[in-house]
């Protein structure tokens, strides 16, 4: 496995792992305060098993310029991730593409997906997606938009670091890792999160792509009803829920990874154009 890395356009940073002959292409999308980084053992995992793999750093995430934990709009970060995509299509034009999107990154992936996706695109995985509003009464959605103008970096949300893995050293490398962010979750990202969120299940009408939807069953940063939405609301006759027993917010990187990393690739394997 070689790691490449460079700019997009924007100045977002994104980095690469590359494999000779790849039998297809991953694109990784990060969650809220983490970095495309972190999904360095999710990378390996797919090289071993034949796939090259992208991450781009969303605007005021990791090495991407901004202010800390502000995506500034939800537009601009999925133009990073089709920007990348495009890129990632340019590199390897025979193979078919994939997108991998956890938490914030499964809300932008849809996102991308569910609008104007490269032609590439052969299905998605989607990991516990950022699709749940119950946090937020009517109020607080009504001024939220206004909340993201006037007081764009204020923190309105913490986020439990505890919750993300039952793996102690994944928290502690979390906590400890410089490029994430450890503050509240600021009103302008909020504010496009909710948007996007609740403008979800209608776009997800468009959405036939095959999808791996995976989430943890003891997660408690993001509620089984999100991935649910997505099977209840996407088009996709190809469309599979795995919810696993006992498992935090971050599937791959749980002391299981080895069994979730397995089927993502036995499910992308099984969607590959026969040879």
């Amino acid at each position: 496995m070689d790691s490449v890395q460079g700019r997009t356009g924007s100045g977002q940073y994104w980095q690469g792992w590359t494999v000779d002959e790849p039998a297809g292409v991953v694109i990784l999308v990060h969650g809220v305060h983490e970095h495309g980084g972190r999904y360095e053992r999710v990378a390996e995992r797919l090289a071993d098993a034949g796939y090259a793999s992208y991450a781009v750093d969303h605007p005021g995430h990791g090495r991407s310029p901004g202010r800390r934990g502000d995506i500034g709009s939800m537009d601009a970060t999925v133009g990073g991730v089709a920007e990348l995509v495009t890129a990632a299509a340019r590199q390897h034009p025979t193979v078919p593409l994939f997108v991998y999107g956890h938490s914030l990154g499964g809300l932008v992936a849809l996102t991308y997906l569910t609008g104007d996706p490269h032609p590439r695109v052969a299905g998605a995985v989607i990991s516990a997606p950022a699709l749940d509003t119950s946090a937020s009464n009517a109020v607080q959605r009504a001024f939220a938009p206004m909340l993201s103008r006037l007081l764009p970096g204020l923190g309105v949300l913490a986020l439990d670091v505890d919750a993300v893995s039952r793996d102690p050293e994944v928290v502690a490398a979390y906590r400890a890792d410089p490029l994430n962010h450890m503050g509240k979750i600021v009103a302008r990202t909020g504010a496009e999160i909710l948007t996007a969120a609740t403008a979800m299940p209608a776009r997800l009408r468009r959405l036939t792509l095959p999808l791996l939807v995976l989430h943890g069953g003891d997660d408690r940063l993001m509620p089984v009803s999100a991935s649910e939405l997505v099977r209840d609301h996407a088009a996709s006759t190809d469309l599979t829920l795995r919810v696993w027993d006992g498992l935090y917010h971050e599937p791959h990187n749980e002391p299981e990874q080895a069994e979730v990393l397995n089927e993502i690739v036995a499910w992308l394997d099984a969607r590959l154009p026969a040879s």
